[in-house]
């Protein structure tokens, strides 16, 4: 009996032991069950997450100082409201001079916020140029409360930029970074006041770079990215990884108001060099070419003879010019600039007008099937270029043609180009009527437009344009160039 006591006692004490042993060899090696271990974070994962975490917090720490909060007052004037029911003479017909009429002062004050970037540790700030416009004060505040008035020392509509000043020293300023090296997927943070919200910190990525015809600003050159930009985030920093300023936050794509995802920034190459153009001559100083271009399409690439979408077809070229001047011609299709490719219209204006001037610059272009290259020294781009005016004006009919269906054009008289404002000496036909439906007005012709060449001949009379159209065939496609509102351009009219 006692031997079986022992016998059960001993089997006991070896479960015990063996069921410890179990428990520190399974906590030992991690032996846990599959579910349990999917619902557990390993140790590593948490690191490497809590790095990053504090690395982007760094980042987003040590540039947040260098963005201000901007406010600005403007008296409106009663001539700026809206239009005063009460002072109408209809109302007052029928009410009096006794009529009641509200309280409407003559003058009241509007505030608007937005945001600034410290650029400098004696204070210039770059701003957005809708942010201070028409303003009679600026004020800015700091991240550690301190406010300043601030004085405009210039702005720059066609890029929505403008640069302020106020008189502090040993500011933290953020520094530059290069634009043009950023890439579409890069870490970027938006740091402004939305909604006066103070130093705001968003994250994203970069969505594109050199978004043009967004039809913001005249030079677009835009870096596309999700993180949220709201209102009153204009003029704030974009900033990349390494905490350096990439852009300045500008504009959003919104139905609302609100964000929805597609916020745009000027890139900081443009945002310098229109910072320091105002800074040392109070006016932003572009270089000038001297040319009209356009897109190169599909139909466009056949008809001049090349293989890439790319480049700028020159549709006019201005007399006295630096592309004159270097021999650059209408219908030349320029493929380099500066050893750079011309991606399309916007790329060239923007890499024109941020040329030094008095710099000699080597054009890659393209010419009857062939490569050539010119040099061209850039102008200062002047105030007024001196472009006609032309204005839609009725006319009688005179001509039609077989192979331009539906367009009908008279002869440029002294008193036609009078009337729409025509330059003296400018040759050929004015388009006078066109069929709404004909394959002319599809491809873009309208009345008052000036024919001046059919498949790159010359028109300049009536007998001119009547000859051209004789040697059309009935299936060939028409390439015209016309004149606009004192604009070159080049359309092409597929046949049926």
């Amino acid at each position: 009996m006692l031997n079986k006591k022992r016998f059960y006692l001993s089997t006991a004490f070896i479960l015990m032991v063996g069921v410890f042993v179990g428990l520190a060899l399974s906590s030992r090696l991690d032996l846990t069950s599959p579910l349990a271990a999917k619902n557990q974070v390993s140790s590593r994962s948490v690191e490497t997450l809590s790095q990053l975490s504090e690395a982007l917090s760094e980042v987003a720490g040590v540039a947040t100082p260098s963005v201000v909060n901007i406010s600005t007052t403007r008296l409106i004037k009663q001539s700026e409201q809206a239009f005063d029911f009460f002072d109408d003479p209809f109302f007052r017909r029928f009410f009096g001079d006794q009529a009641p009429h509200p309280n409407i002062p003559k003058e009241h004050k509007e505030q608007s916020l937005g945001s600034g970037v410290i650029v400098s540790e004696d204070g210039y700030i770059v701003t957005n140029n809708h942010v201070i416009e028409k303003s009679q004060e600026i004020k800015v505040l700091l991240s550690n409360k301190r406010d300043y008035k601030a004085k405009l020392i210039g702005a720059d509509p066609k890029t929505d930029l403008a640069v302020i000043k106020i008189e502090a020293k040993g500011l933290t300023a953020l520094p530059w970074g290069d634009s043009n090296k950023l890439r579409a997927g890069e870490i970027v943070f938006a740091i402004g006041n939305p909604f006066g919200l103070n130093q705001t910190v968003t994250m994203g990525v970069i969505g594109a770079v050199g978004r043009a015809n967004v039809g913001i600003a005249d030079y677009e050159d835009f870096i596309q990215t999700d993180a949220a930009i709201n209102p009153g985030n204009s003029g704030g920093a974009l900033i990349n990884a390494r905490g350096e300023l990439v852009g300045i936050n500008t504009a959003i794509v919104s139905r609302t108001g609100g964000y929805q995802g597609i916020g745009f920034a000027v890139p900081s190459s443009m945002a310098k060099q229109v910072m320091d153009s105002l800074i040392k001559y109070k006016k932003v100083v572009r270089g000038w070419l001297g040319v009209s271009i356009q897109e190169v399409t599909s139909d466009l690439a056949e008809e001049f003879g090349v293989t890439d979408l790319k480049g700028a077809i020159v549709s006019g070229v201005m007399k006295e010019s630096p592309a004159e001047k270097a021999g650059i011609k209408q219908g030349d299709v320029l493929l380099q600039f500066n050893g750079k490719d011309v991606e399309d219209t916007g790329h060239l204006r923007n890499m024109v007008s941020q040329s030094p001037i008095g710099s000699k610059v080597k054009v890659k272009l393209f010419r009857k099937k062939k490569e050539m290259e010119v040099e061209v020294t850039i102008a200062e781009l002047p105030k007024k270029l001196g472009e006609a005016a032309m204005e839609e004006g009725p006319g009688e009919d005179q001509e039609e043609s077989n192979a331009l269906s539906g367009v009908t054009v008279r002869e440029l008289t002294p008193e036609l180009a009078k009337r729409f404002g025509i330059k003296e000496g400018t040759a050929g036909v004015i388009v006078s009527k066109i069929d709404p439906g004909s394959k002319a007005f599809e491809a873009g012709i309208r009345p008052g437009d000036i024919v001046m060449q059919i498949n790159q001949k010359d028109v300049a009379s009536i007998e001119d344009y009547k000859n051209a159209v004789l040697k059309l065939k009935s299936k060939e496609r028409i390439l015209l160039l016309i004149r606009r509102k004192g604009e070159d351009l080049f359309l092409t009219i597929r046949p049926e």
